[in-house]
């Protein structure tokens, strides 16, 4: 199961990740994706989240996204973490805005 969450800022995303926690998920099933590369590895590294990597988007895809757009290389991973095509799309228009993703995938 899937679940996604759209926040403004890292203090809302560590609360929806203790949130989620209690309910049985771990931080290595959750994904924090900002615009932003750098606030995403941030906000990552501080609240102790997966990153999407190789294991969840297969090599090619990997390789592919080292030479696409921010754009294309977010709604990638967010497929990878379990979006659709549709879904990931939508959440990049919010990332577009400033926002924060989180994904929850058991």
């Amino acid at each position: 199961m899937t679940v996604k969450l759209t926040v403004e800022n890292a203090v809302q995303a560590k609360k929806e990740i203790e949130n989620w926690v209690t309910q049985g998920y771990t931080h290595d099933d959750i994904y924090i994706f900002a615009h932003d590369k750098k606030r995403s590895e941030d906000i990552t590294d501080a609240l102790d989240t997966e990153k999407v990597g190789i294991k969840e988007q297969g090599f090619i895809d990997g390789m592919k996204n080292m030479f696409t757009s921010r754009g294309d290389e977010l709604r990638s991973k967010m497929e990878a973490a379990g979006l659709s095509t549709e879904e990931a799309a939508n959440a990049e228009k919010e990332l577009d805005q400033g926002r924060l993703i989180l994904i929850a995938k058991k």
